[in-house]
């Protein structure tokens, strides 16, 4: 049979994801002194690696990434007192306070600022960054 090999599994090679989409929060970031003062609207998605199968079999809270936890974390960066003037900092911030949790091997951070203050007409702008535990900056 010819195709793809299957998706590897276990801690070292997960294939498996938990996925978190359009998290809206107001923080203060960016580059303009305006935008460190007066809350602006972004949005963070994220994908965390982590090894499900456990949590599979038991299914139990315990055994898993509890995502109301890393949703607290990323409001916590995105709506907290420090103000970063880039979304690659933010987001690099953001992926540092996930991989807090031992389970997570990778995670994923997109934000994009929803109300950029650009002279153009543009949805939004964004960064996504991949971070893991053996590139941890």
């Amino acid at each position: 049979m010819t195709g793809s090999p299957p998706p590897e599994s276990g801690a070292a090679g997960t294939a498996d994801r938990i996925e978190l989409r359009g998290l809206r929060l107001l923080g203060t970031h960016g580059v303009l002194s305006e935008e460190q003062i007066r809350p602006q609207p972004f949005e963070v998605d994220l994908d965390l690696v982590v090894d499900t199968a456990t949590a599979g079999r038991s299914d139990q809270l315990e055994d898993t990434v509890d995502y109301a936890g890393v949703v607290e974390r990323v409001a916590a960066v995105v709506a907290g007192a420090r103000s970063f003037r880039l979304l690659e900092s933010l987001a690099d911030t953001i992926a540092s306070s996930v991989l807090e949790d031992a389970r997570v091997i990778e995670v994923t951070v997109v934000v994009r600022k929803l109300q950029p203050p650009l002279p153009a007409d543009i949805g939004t702008v964004g960064v996504r960054v991949t971070r893991s535990r053996d590139r941890r900056r």
